[in-house]
């Protein structure tokens, strides 16, 4: 392959600016208390734009959250009830403020840990920067390269997610059985200690002027 100068290694990185630039994404992680509900907010500029939802409990009760995602006219375009996580591509036809809300309605003491990201993707035309025809096949592969080193990306980005989110679920479950296991231990250390206490009490009841007498 030749090099027929600075236009072409600009036409040749325009694939990849192109992924870069028109992405917008937001990686969030909150604590969401009982009974409490937190929305957060996307603009979308232009309809047609791909706006990609994810999200997964980290830690508090049985790991699951009411959700709801809202167009600019309150429209419900997606829910679910005491979901664990979900991942969810759509399309926004609407423009203006998409809202993305999570609800511990369910629950009275446990408070939430929530991982969530929200992605607004463009999708413009790519217009090339050079003539047609001039390096279309080297462009092509380009593209084509990049595109699939950026699937592949993603699908590292969900595996990485998943794990982490495994990872924390299993801190959670460790913890919360620590706990268990601690206020077990106390509470057994009570009852021994009170058996032992009514057990001498009795016996010394044995002994005493008020209590009956027996032969030994």
């Amino acid at each position: 392959m030749r090099y027929n100068g600075p236009g072409v290694l600009a036409f040749l990185l325009f694939p990849l600016a192109f992924l870069t630039c028109c992405v917008r994404a937001s990686a969030l992680t909150t604590f969401i208390s009982p009974n409490e509900r937190l929305c957060f907010y996307a603009d979308v500029d232009k309809a047609g734009e791909k706006i990609g939802f994810y999200f997964a409990v980290q830690s508090g009760g049985s790991f699951d959250i009411d959700f709801e995602v809202k167009d600019p006219n309150e429209k419900v375009l997606l829910d679910g009830l005491r979901e664990r996580q979900g991942d969810y591509v759509f399309t926004a036809n609407t423009v203006g403020e998409y809202a993305f809300c999570f609800e511990n309605d369910m629950s009275t003491l446990s408070e939430k840990l929530i991982d969530f990201d929200i992605m607004v993707e463009s999708e413009p035309r790519r217009e090339a920067p050079a003539k047609p025809g001039q390096i279309a096949e080297q462009t092509s592969a380009l593209e084509e390269s990049i595109f699939r080193l950026n699937g592949q990306l993603m699908s590292i980005k969900r595996t990485q997610k998943y794990f982490h989110t495994r990872e924390n679920r299993g801190f959670s479950i460790v913890k919360t059985t620590q706990n268990r296991l601690f206020w077990y231990a106390v509470l057994e250390s009570l009852t021994m200690i009170g058996m032992a206490i009514a057990q001498v009490y009795i016996l010394q009841t044995f002994f005493t002027k008020t209590g009956r007498r027996y032969k030994v």
